[in-house]
């Protein structure tokens, strides 16, 4: 059943990305930044983490899970060291994410060619 929710609320948070991407002239660049500061903002009030906790990785996989791990790493630092901790929390709480883009970003170039369209 775990799967099945993580399936459902994953897929319902990403079919209006499709939909802008399809019906609008956003582009897939804006809709994702638009992702990241919507999870972000839903995050810092503390809306999202039960999403996160009923949907597991159906919630935490999609951009909007990325904001509110900034969100909450912010969160946290704020409290252990203060006004710094807003400079330093969101990257600390998402270097593991941030990491892994990057490497995975990289074998890629090396491996694939790219090619201009």
């Amino acid at each position: 059943m775990q799967f099945l929710w993580a399936f459902l609320i994953g897929g319902a948070l990403c079919v209006p990305a499709q939909i802008l991407i399809d019906v609008t002239k956003l582009t897939p660049a804006r809709i994702l930044v638009t992702y990241v500061v919507f999870g972000t903002v839903l995050g810092a009030l503390g809306i999202y983490q039960p999403l996160v906790d009923f949907a597991g990785c159906g919630a935490s996989v999609p951009l909007t899970g990325f904001g509110n791990i900034l969100a909450n790493g912010v969160k946290e630092a704020i409290d252990k060291e203060g006004l710094i901790g807003a400079f330093t929390g969101g990257l600390t709480a998402s270097a593991a994410g941030i990491s892994v883009s990057l490497t995975a970003a990289l074998t890629s170039a090396l491996v694939f060619k790219s090619k201009a369209k």
